[in-house]
């Protein structure tokens, strides 16, 4: 590594982190994987910086991994075979808004909050919600999703063009800020999910909504899990369109509650987020209500309040933080499932009992409104048998979804945590993805380890 350190100390001087605490911050702040710091860590401020140090590295054939915030959960950022970590966090403009063609141009640095702050004057907001300040070269990396999914899309939707560099320094645009095209393959479907293993993104441009006239957010609670989840199910099937729809299991909101001061009983939720005119939320809210009612739901009520709306998003969104409040010193081994809205509360409520039978705890909250859901198995590290408790669950919980017609992931990517999972969800495929890998990389430097092992 020593001469790719040197080259790169020529091109960036002290821009360029050999020092053990700056390559072990780069490994992800989240991830249950065992951390693997990179050799060096090169803070790009622009593409011709991406470009540069791309170059170098494929010369000598030294891995490359782009780093955007670090909040990935299957071990994205990790360094297993060394090499130079790329932190695009300083490559954080925001090229251009057009609020007319509902698009925004942007450096991947950028997060999705700062880039809704600047689009508030506008009228217009960037709707892809993770829950994590990720930045947006980020999300489109890893194909997030999360809160709002169900009624705006996934990243995949939601990103128009893509400015990417190659693994031998060359730069393409791949996508246009149209709304739509047929012309050719579409690249910019292939790097969005590439998870950095075909190249660099260095802009991209995104699709943006206009605000909605009124918001209206709603709780609600059930005996079960079915009931919640059969819901969810009819709210979509009668066309309710809710921007959000959440399930939280009765020890979520036991952590929520514990850490945020929701004071919910405990017993399972909904939380549900509706969009739209003045009278249409209306109206939406009560058929909402009238399917809580029939499918053995209570404590139905709803709102326009916007400090109640931020203060419950806000306790869902720090569920991650309240569920290992709940349990000092346990650590979190998180993961997801998407599976057919139709499957969904089969797929539920059979997790639920490989929980109860596994002796783990393991709170689940999910995404319902789009099929995915997610458990946050806590487990004492130095408990070999819990631990390996823990990951038979998540086997087991891959394999069903799987089965039923859904995928090991919805958000979370595959990175390294989910890669012995891709030859039994994708079959065949898989040599189909290894020849795309090794067309537009056929060194392997790009993220290597990752996706495909």
């Amino acid at each position: 590594m020593s001469p790719v350190i040197d080259g790169l100390r020529e091109l960036f001087g002290d821009r360029v982190g050999t020092a053990a605490s700056v390559r072990e911050q780069h490994c992800g702040s989240l991830t249950w994987l065992p951390a693997q710091p990179p050799d060096a860590v090169v803070f790009a401020r622009s593409r011709d910086d991406v470009v540069a140090a791309v170059r170098l590295c494929a010369e000598h054939g030294t891995p490359v991994i782009p780093y955007g915030a670090g909040t990935s959960l299957e071990g994205q950022v990790n360094a297993p075979y060394g090499g130079v970590c790329l932190d695009l966090s300083g490559m954080n403009e925001i090229v251009a808004i057009d609020a007319d063609d509902l698009t925004a141009t942007v450096q991947p640095g950028v997060t999705r909050k700062a880039l809704n702050r600047r689009l508030r004057e506008h009228g217009v907001f960037f709707s892809v919600d993770p829950g994590a300040d990720a930045s947006l070269g980020g999300m489109a990396s890893t194909r997030a999703s999360g809160t709002t999914t169900v009624r705006y899309g996934t990243m995949r939707e939601n990103v128009r063009d893509l400015e990417v560099v190659l693994a031998d320094g060359r730069v393409i645009r791949a996508g246009a800020r149209a709304a739509k095209s047929a012309a050719g393959y579409d690249l910019a479907r292939l790097f969005v999910g590439a998870e950095g293993t075909l190249g660099v993104i260095t802009e991209l441009t995104v699709r943006l909504h206009p605000v909605p006239e009124r918001v209206a957010s709603g709780v609600c609670t059930f005996d079960d899990l079915a009931g919640a989840v059969d819901t969810v199910t009819a709210a979509i099937r009668l066309g309710l369109e809710p921007a959000r729809i959440e399930l939280l299991n009765p020890v979520t909101v036991r952590a929520c509650n514990a850490y945020s001061g929701l004071g919910l009983p405990e017993t399972v939720h909904l939380f549900v987020e509706l969009h739209g005119g003045e009278d249409e939320v209306g109206g939406r809210a009560r058929a909402f209500g009238d399917l809580v009612k029939e499918h053995g739901g209570t404590g139905y009520a709803w709102s326009t309040d916007a400090g109640e709306r931020a203060r419950l998003w806000r306790a869902r969104h720090d569920a991650w933080w309240a569920i290992h409040a709940l349990h000092p010193g346990r650590r979190g081994i998180p993961t997801d499932v998407c599976v057919p809205i139709s499957r969904l509360a089969e797929c539920v409520t059979a997790t639920e009992r490989d929980i109860a039978d596994s002796g783990v705890d393991a709170p689940i909250v999910g995404h319902v409104g789009d099929g995915n859901f997610h458990l946050l198995i806590m487990v004492d590290p130095d408990d070999a048998d819990m631990t390996g408790r823990a990951a038979a669950l998540t086997e087991r919980l891959h394999l069903r979804a799987i089965g039923m017609g859904g995928t090991c992931t919805g958000e979370h990517g595959i990175g390294q945590g989910k890669a012995a999972m891709m030859p039994v969800e994708h079959g065949d495929a898989l040599g189909v993805m290894r020849a795309i890998k090794q067309a537009l990389d056929p060194a392997g430097i790009m993220n290597p380890g990752k996706v495909l092992t």
